[in-house]
């Protein structure tokens, strides 16, 4: 399965899913392309895999992408392979922007949708200035950017409002738990359960 996480910038999307990552077994977390700079305590191939703008425009070129697009003023994408190669460890977790959330939904199928918001804008203000990793400029455009994010959140199957970090990291590990049950997802394990009935005198 496929789990796509997506919200503003600040809202803590990083933060939760390290969180489920520690705690839920058989899931990876795809790491995406970026031509944004590296933030000093980011490793590259873990917070994301940093390119050139020169290569992530070639790797479009040859059609690498699952999904990309421009944010920020930067280039963000997920790879095909990085698809691949987290598919076959198990389940994967994306943390990507709106865009390519709805380049996803077209693409692939089994996908769960979940959208984090902050509680307030001025939450959100405070975060990002917290985090000390963008000038006044940085953050106006960030500040921009989510008021049209925000009204995208309905696009989404689920949202988790990220006001109590414990709370939303309890909510996001809800949802990745009750989509991994449906029964869609389950269907061969039912099979097998519902042949070990067939037979039984009395069974319909």
């Amino acid at each position: 399965m496929i789990f796509v996480v997506s919200g503003p910038s600040g809202c803590g999307k990083s933060t939760l899913i390290g969180r489920v990552l520690q705690e839920l077994g058989n899931l990876r977390f795809s790491v995406s392309h970026t031509t944004r700079p590296k933030r000093e305590a980011e490793i590259d191939g873990q917070a994301y895999h940093f390119v050139t703008q020169t290569k992530f425009e070639e790797m479009i070129q040859a059609g690498e992408f699952i999904e990309w697009a421009r944010v920020h003023g930067y280039y963000y994408g997920t790879s095909r392979a990085e698809i691949a190669k987290a598919g076959a460890a198990g389940d994967i977790i994306l943390d990507i922007d709106i865009q390519g959330a709805r380049q996803i939904r077209t693409s692939l199928r089994d996908v769960t949708f979940v959208f984090v918001m902050p509680p307030v804008l001025d939450e959100l203000r405070r975060r990002l200035k917290a985090r000390k990793t963008e000038d006044p400029a940085s953050i106006a455009r960030r500040l921009a950017d989510a008021r049209r994010e925000i009204a995208a959140c309905r696009e989404f199957e689920y949202v988790v409002v990220n006001e109590d970090l414990e709370k939303a990291a309890g909510e996001l590990r809800a949802i990745l738990a009750a989509a991994r049950c449906r029964t869609e997802v389950r269907e061969e394990e039912i099979r097998a359960i519902v042949r070990s009935f067939e037979g039984e005198e009395g069974w319909r």
